[in-house]
């Protein structure tokens, strides 16, 4: 394989951190969507697990969610990090459900905070993306130019 055809496939980088900056918008705005437009009620929780990794500390939670109709569903696995996740270490919590959203339950005690941090990763995975962007610009004009002086 060649240098130019790395420089060529280097294209990948850019392009997958660019699409996680796309996600983490996605996110803010679904997270954002349900806090505004969904059911506040209240949940109780059913397991608080935390989790102490070395490179990462954080919590999950299973969620037997009220609905004010009388019903109930459980919401299970909902993954937090720990900076967040110790403020719901609790019995119950309110949280904000809106049905059919991809970000169906959010713990309203801690909901824009996770707003918040979704847009600041994609924030920074943009600039990631438009570093990744000018060094695979420079490393394949850099080929070209190579190629043309060579011949």
């Amino acid at each position: 394989m060649t240098s130019r055809t790395v420089a060529r496939f280097a294209w990948v980088i850019p392009t997958i951190i660019f699409l996680l900056s796309v996600h983490q918008v996605w996110t803010a705005v679904n997270l954002k969507t349900t806090l505004d437009d969904g059911e506040v009620t209240w949940a109780e929780v059913t397991r608080y697990e935390r989790s102490d990794r070395k490179d990462v500390t954080n919590v999950e939670l299973d969620l037997l969610i009220h609905r004010a109709d009388g019903s109930t569903f459980e919401h299970n696995r909902l993954a937090l990090p720990y900076s967040i996740g110790h403020r719901v270490e609790s019995d119950t919590l309110e949280v904000t459900i809106l049905e059919g959203s991809s970000q169906e339950v959010v713990i309203t005690a801690i909901g824009r905070t996770q707003v918040r941090i979704a847009w600041s990763n994609a924030a920074m995975s943009f600039i990631a993306f438009l570093m990744a962007f000018v060094g695979v610009f420079s490393w394949n004009r850099f080929q070209t130019r190579r190629a043309v002086y060579s011949e």
